[in-house]
């Protein structure tokens, strides 16, 4: 920001200025953060948003970093590793939400809300379809400064936490699919990828997102026969790109996709909604056409998922079977590999908090970046997400008017 700075006539003789005033750029003060991690509790969770080493260089740059015991523990981090990297360890989660910033991999549950302190700064994952109204209320009425991990733009307009966590739910659902469908007490004891003279297994994605890009070359790569279908034409184009060699791509034409899974050994739904549910895009009659000991994998679950009979389950019980069709569908298969997903959003968040202290905190840092904005669902006591406003008829305030107008 730069800044007019008159300097004394006497001073500008001295070193030779002219009577003229002078630009020079005043840097904002940095600040020195404090940060909060908890230990998950919910959704059986097992990530955590920064790694031992993400937390060494924040602590070298000054910031402050205190964590409940065992919060790495699912991720197989230990309270050793964090305490040696400079966070502060203790037992008592109503030490860690005295911290100015809460780093949550599980969105804020009701007992965790009765912790909230006012104008607080809460960076977790959202869940939309999950969100309740009395706690939106209870958000809004301690003036907390709500960023969701589903929202949060880059530079580019992309969304970094959802495209790293869709990477990994991609691959994993094809791992999932492949131990499933080997299985010889739960699936059909077959091998994805065939071996010469016994026939590979066909693999069905629907959605060509990011997703089904990557759900598609790990199909790909373990031998599999692989079909796609989107009704995004540019979505196919870029998928069939991205891979490198040439696979099976359809739009969502009903007669087609019903015969492509009456032949499928694995069916992935990969459905992204923008807002509110996924679309249905199997019907239960679909379904039950299906060849017996088939897998579904349903990765749009955490959205309602995009498969007519698909049931939420865990990752304790992660499979039921309906028309003699296994069904995998668990809402955060990321869960499945917390060490990599605790490292992937350990860079997405760790750049983003550095810059925040170097503009005088998250707040400034909102100020200046516009497409941080995107992020935020509430702030200071309003709603600032539209699809939250429709759902549950509350005022929403658009938050670049409140930036632009210099709040």
């Amino acid at each position: 920001m730069a800044t007019k700075v008159k300097l004394p006539e006497e001073l500008k003789a001295s070193i030779g200025l002219s009577a003229k005033e002078q630009m020079i750029e005043v840097m904002p003060k940095r600040s020195k953060l404090f940060i909060g991690i908890p230990k998950e509790n919910s959704y059986q969770e097992k990530r955590i948003s920064l790694t031992p080493e993400s937390v060494e260089v924040l602590c070298a740059n000054g910031h402050r970093i205190i964590m409940q015991s065992k919060a790495g523990e699912g991720a197989r981090l230990t309270d050793a590793s964090f305490s040696e990297a400079g966070a502060e360890i203790t037992q008592r989660a109503e030490e860690v939400f005295k911290a100015d910033i809460i780093l949550k991999t599980a969105p804020p549950s009701q007992d965790e809300l009765t912790m909230f302190h006012a104008n607080q700064i809460v960076i977790s994952p959202l869940h939309l379809p999950a969100v309740e109204k009395p706690f939106l209320q209870q958000l809004l009425s301690k003036k907390i400064v709500a960023l969701a991990y589903e929202y949060i733009q880059d530079e580019s307009d992309n969304f970094p936490i959802v495209m790293a966590m869709s990477e990994i739910a991609g691959s994993a659902s094809i791992l999932v699919a492949a131990e499933l469908l080997s299985h010889p007490n739960v699936g059909k004891g077959i091998l994805l990828g065939g071996i010469a003279g016994v026939p590979p297994a066909s693999v069905v994605i629907l959605g060509a997102g990011t997703v089904g890009e990557f759900a598609a070359r790990a199909a790909v790569s373990l031998g599999a026969e692989v079909k796609i279908f989107d009704n995004s034409i540019y979505k196919l184009k870029r998928l069939q790109r991205n891979i490198g060699t040439r696979v099976y791509t359809s739009v969502l034409a009903v007669d087609v996709l019903i015969d492509a899974l009456m032949n499928a050994d694995v069916a992935v739904g990969a459905i992204h909604s923008k807002s509110g549910r996924t679309p249905i895009i199997v019907t239960e009659e679909m379904v039950a056409q299906m060849k017996p000991g088939s897998v579904i994998v349903d990765v749009s679950i955490d959205q309602g998922g995009c498969f007519e009979t698909s049931e939420i389950t865990s990752h304790r019980k992660p499979v039921f079977k309906k028309y003699d069709v296994i069904h995998y569908c668990v809402p955060n298969i990321p869960s499945r590999v917390p060490r990599t997903a605790s490292q992937a959003i350990s860079n997405v968040l760790t750049p983003m908090l550095l810059d925040s202290g170097d503009s005088g905190g998250v707040e400034n840092l909102i100020a200046e970046r516009s497409h941080l904005r995107n992020g935020i669902y509430a702030y200071k006591g309003m709603l600032t997400n539209e699809h939250l406003s429709e759902k549950f008829k509350i005022k929403y305030t658009d938050l670049n008017l409140l930036f632009t107008a210099g709040m």
